[in-house]
């Protein structure tokens, strides 16, 4: 064998045996494969045809949509639900948050998790000076003639149950819609809901 042939060949890496996703989870469908005892819900394996031992890294509840990775690897799974990776979320709140709840949501606030209480870590929140571009939800908020609405931007590197949710109203403004942009460098962009792309990797989210 020629030597420029043998080096091509000791230098080419192993291919990824796993498969990996991203998917843009609808409202109303949960983070998961297994439906649960006596619940009737629409589970990620309507969207697409997953190969098996598909797992979703983190979760995404039931009322809450957007960008959701998927793989076949444990350890990656593992890595990205580190605190190490961000995870941003645009979130419409009712009413008009004042900069004084935005400050308080950056530098921590007491929620209850498991029936215990617990500071959350401080994390970066801003105003968002209007409406993002994202997919109708495909059930209606609400009427808007019951009081004006305001987005944020909420980035954590933390995932406690429904802990935006109760975030918000610990400082007087209760969730409408919570929206999953971007994991580490891997964003929505135009995505709709319930679209799924393969992914090669998950370079973009580990910085590598």
């Amino acid at each position: 064998m020629p030597s420029n042939t043998l080096d091509k060949v000791e230098l080419t890496a192993a291919p990824d045996k796993h498969q990996h996703f991203k998917i843009f989870k609808p409202y109303g469908f949960l983070s998961q494969f297994v439906p649960e005892t006596r619940k009737n819900k629409k589970l990620l394996a309507e969207l697409f045809n997953f190969p098996e031992k598909t797992m979703a890294i983190g979760r995404l509840d039931h009322d809450s949509e957007g960008l959701l990775l998927l793989t076949t690897d444990g350890m990656m799974s593992h890595l990205i639900r580190s605190k190490k990776i961000e995870k941003e979320y645009y979130v419409q709140l009712d009413g008009n948050i004042s900069a004084a709840a935005v400050l308080a949501l950056q530098n921590g606030v007491e929620i209850g998790v498991n029936g215990e209480k617990y500071q959350t870590l401080p994390c970066k929140v801003f105003k968002l000076t209007q409406e993002p571009l994202l997919p109708l939800r495909g059930r209606k908020i609400r009427d808007p003639r019951h009081g004006p609405t305001s987005w944020v931007s909420i980035t954590l590197c933390e995932g406690k149950n429904r802990q935006i949710r109760k975030m918000t109203a610990a400082v007087g403004f209760a969730t409408l819609r919570l929206v999953r942009v971007r994991i580490g460098g891997i964003d929505i962009a135009t995505m709709q809901a319930g679209d799924v792309i393969p992914l090669s990797g998950f370079n973009a989210v580990l910085g590598r």
